[in-house]
């Protein structure tokens, strides 16, 4: 299904028309008898997050890459030292000033 709707009725019932769009619907939306946009559900799964959307832009436009190497999830959490190897190494730095 399509609906037609002017800028002014669409304003001043935006949330009707979005539900309608949510459930599918695409809705025309006119300036001066001119489509200016169109108001669908997104193509991507339901429930996706706003910033997931942008991401998925971002890789889209080439301005962002996804990684080579599909883990399953963050690195794991190695320590870099131990901690008395650390404040060795700051008071070295320290030292140098």
């Amino acid at each position: 299904d399509m609906r037609v709707v002017g800028i002014k009725v669409l304003k001043n019932k935006l949330s009707e028309y979005v539900k309608l769009a949510a459930g599918g619907e695409r809705v025309l939306i006119t300036d001066r008898d001119r489509v200016v946009a169109v108001l669908s559900a997104p193509d991507g799964p339901p429930g996706t997050l706003a910033a997931d959307a942008r991401l998925g832009e971002l890789v889209r436009t080439g301005l962002v890459q996804p990684p080579l190497i599909r883990g399953q999830g963050p690195p794991p959490n190695l320590p870099v030292g131990t901690f008395a190897e650390i404040m060795q190494e700051l008071d070295e730095d320290r030292a140098d000033r």
